[in-house]
């Protein structure tokens, strides 16, 4: 299956550097665009295998209050 997102990217320092907008958290970086966009298939594969076996078969979640203000 293939899934279409928006890759928003920049340059910094002479890299690369972006990330998928619909999944915060997904980011990459690579010398060329060419590179980034492979480095950012390769991030977010790896977190669609990590949701269907995650390495810590014990953890929880929690949900938690944070003040930022």
């Amino acid at each position: 299956m293939k899934r279409h997102f928006s890759l928003e990217y920049w340059i910094d320092d002479g890299w690369y550097v972006g990330g998928l907008k619909e999944i915060p958290g997904i980011f990459s970086q690579g010398e060329t665009l060419e590179e980034l966009e492979e480095n950012i298939r390769d991030a977010y594969k790896m977190m669609i295998e990590e949701e269907v076996s995650p390495q810590h078969s014990g953890s929880q979640t929690k949900d938690i209050l944070v003040d930022v203000g």
